[in-house]
């Protein structure tokens, strides 16, 4: 087994979270609303992107997942 297939064994959750991002009102904080998340491809050449909602603009941030979870 190579070490990639080990790690990718050892870990079970997602490589990047997604995530629409919305300005906020006169340039206030935005609104991050996770949509869905993306998994490696074991040839690290791609990635699997599974969607759970379509954001309208048609921008989705891709974040590393945090320790406790989440994204951004």
């Amino acid at each position: 087994m190579t070490d990639r297939s080990k790690q990718k064994q050892e870990k079970k959750g997602p490589d990047f979270v997604a995530f629409n991002v919305r300005e906020g009102k006169d340039g206030g904080k935005g609104f991050w609303t996770r949509i869905g998340a993306a998994w490696a491809h074991d040839d690290g050449e791609g990635f699997n992107l599974q969607l759970e909602l379509v954001p309208l603009d048609g921008k989705i941030v891709l974040r590393a997942p945090k320790a406790d979870g989440e994204g951004a």
